[in-house]
């Protein structure tokens, strides 16, 4: 059995035991780890946008942040996980291309950033650690074992959060 599991982008998954959830190609994207450490199970989300309120074909919910971490709690609850125990690393976020205007609303890493803490906040899970924004791309790979996160980035190396 494969322990690798993949999270494709605008999407999620939930896992437990000895298996991984692995995310590629965090660019502007924000990867959400959900996990309780004592079941040791565990969520990843790989959100593309802030919120579904902002486009109109909003129709895939694991898109944005308001609504795929909502999607994920739910899957999360009904594996029995400990909701006063829950805790959440994220990474992403980056602004991948340079911009010429002025304007924040173009930085979607940033964006995207602050929605996700924004929500993990509304659901009272904290951020115990973070790797977000610069402009680096990154995939992350988190063992539900020992609720390790390792982030690699070109040019930027590996690392554990």
């Amino acid at each position: 059995m494969d322990k690798n599991i993949k999270v494709g982008m605008a999407d999620y998954k939930v896992a437990s035991g000895e298996e991984v959830l692995i995310t590629l190609g965090l660019g502007s994207c924000v990867g959400v780890i959900i996990y309780d450490s004592s079941k040791k199970i565990a969520g990843m989300a790989h959100i593309m946008l802030p919120s579904s309120l902002e486009i109109k074909n909003n129709s895939n919910k694991m898109k944005f942040a308001d609504t795929c971490i909502d999607l994920m709690m739910d899957e999360l609850l009904k594996l029995k996980v400990s909701k006063t125990s829950l805790k959440a690393k994220i990474a992403g976020g980056a602004q991948m291309f340079s911009v010429s205007l002025n304007t924040e609303s173009l930085n979607i890493g940033k964006r995207n950033v602050i929605a996700v803490k924004e929500k993990l906040k509304s659901l009272n899970i904290p951020i115990i650690a973070e790797d977000v924004l610069g402009n680096h791309g990154r995939t992350i790979k988190f063992d539900c074992n020992n609720q390790q996160l390792n982030i690699k980035s070109i040019g930027k190396g590996e690392h554990i959060i």
